[in-house]
């Protein structure tokens, strides 16, 4: 069956460049904590002189969006779902006051709100003077194809495992240790309704929390990928969402940033007709053309030679991942175990809560997360049904009260 995926809008050449670019650099930023001006400068001075100066520029503040975890925004959108729910249309001004009075969650004020609501690929159009919240569409195909794919590869009886990271922090876990200069780990470890896989557990050393994601470099976790493949079953589902680390491309696609004689390289080496009478744009309207055959994932590359399938969770949907359950339990035992007792290695330490955590437990994860699919499958029905039933009024929104309009979903 085919991957669960969403076909993206057209957009024209030069559209498709500067995205990319952007996308690039905006990436460059999250990874480096440089705002993006800033990498936009050294990128220019690397184009003009070939070589990177040292910067003077300091880190900018946390977006909101990194300020806010994982489960944080599965909250948020959850009750934005419960708002369908209830047969009541969820407003900004609504859902802002219902997450500002859960204890649970931090306080936001309306602009970062908003900006956030955006990130969780929200968009908002005007229906009776309010600011409405409406998925967007692109998400809700994703989903819902998530969900058919999952769902079939069960009835073919496929066994299906489930991936993620873990940050054990130095707080946690110092006062447990004979050593005080105890480091914060990064778990890498996967699992199915069998178990955690046995001789997977990864242990990184973590130096920059809370931006951990940033030393789980891209080789680090396709060489742990390489190594646990062979320990899955056959025709098995692998199960990941798509955190940078994830997403290391098959090979970089030319872009305005490469020089003509690399691009030309490039299409010559894909069998393309070219020569350096054609200008860089026609170079890059030709890679745009091949592109979609060569813009793979390294990761599904590896699991299909293995005869395996990778299947991608939709963003911010932590709750259909069991292993975040199984996370939940580490972080208990991490916080709980008894400190009469010393250890005098990190890894053992681990070891023996990840060994707490049984085939019974995953199993019980897992009908957890199918309970969140068949709600998650309920929610766009019940959500065409409350907004039919609402005539539309206006769609412009207020520029100054509101960020998005439903033209820009």
């Amino acid at each position: 069956m085919a991957e669960a995926r969403y076909e993206e809008r057209p957009l024209s050449p030069v559209k498709k460049n500067k995205n990319g670019q952007e996308q690039k650099i905006e990436k460059l930023s999250r990874m480096t904590g440089f705002g993006k001006s800033s990498i936009r400068q050294i990128v220019v001075e690397y184009i003009r002189t070939g070589r990177v100066l040292k910067s003077n520029f300091k880190e900018h503040a946390r977006w909101i969006e990194d300020k806010t975890n994982e489960c944080d925004k599965n909250a948020i959108r959850r009750m934005i779902h419960d708002f369908y729910r209830n047969n009541e249309m969820p407003t900004v001004d609504k859902v802002l006051d219902a997450v500002n009075d859960d204890k649970d969650l931090q306080e936001f004020r309306q602009p970062g709100f908003c900006k956030l609501l955006q990130k969780l690929n929200f968009y908002s159009i005007k229906r009776r003077g309010s600011s409405v919240l409406i998925e967007n569409e692109d998400l809700i195909v994703w989903r819902r194809n998530y969900l058919r794919t999952i769902t079939q590869y069960r009835m073919e009886g496929r066994s299906i495992y489930y991936l993620d990271e873990m940050l054990v922090k130095v707080g946690d876990v110092q006062n447990k240790f004979a050593f005080n200069d105890t480091t914060s780990v990064i778990l890498q470890h996967i699992g199915s309704t069998a178990g955690f896989v046995p001789g997977a557990l990864l242990c990184t050393e973590s130096k920059k929390y809370p931006d951990y994601y940033r030393e789980l470099y891209e080789f680090t976790f396709l060489n742990w990928f390489k190594r646990v493949l062979p320990l899955l079953d056959e025709n098995c589902v692998i199960v990941m969402d798509n955190d940078p680390p994830h997403c290391m491309k098959q090979e970089l696609l030319p872009d305005t940033l490469w020089t003509k004689e690399a691009i030309i390289g490039w299409l010559k080496s894909k069998g393309a007709v070219v020569d350096y009478t054609m200008a860089k744009a026609e170079l890059l309207h030709i890679v745009g053309l091949r592109k979609e055959k060569f813009n793979r994932y390294a990761i599904e590359e590896l699991a299909n030679k293995a005869n395996k399938t990778v299947l991608r969770l939709p963003p911010y949907h932590c709750e259909l991942n069991p292993i975040q359950m199984a996370w939940s339990m580490m972080n208990v035992y991490v916080k709980t175990v008894d400190t009469s007792v010393i250890f005098k290695d990190m890894k053992a330490f681990l070891e023996q809560g990840v060994a707490q955590i049984t085939a019974q437990h995953w199993n019980n994860f897992v009908k957890q997360a199918i309970n969140e699919e068949n709600k998650l499958w309920e929610i766009d029905d019940i959500a065409d049904r409350v907004h039919d039933k609402i005539p539309l009024f206006s769609t412009n929104v207020n520029a100054e009260t509101d960020f998005w309009t439903e033209g820009s979903a």
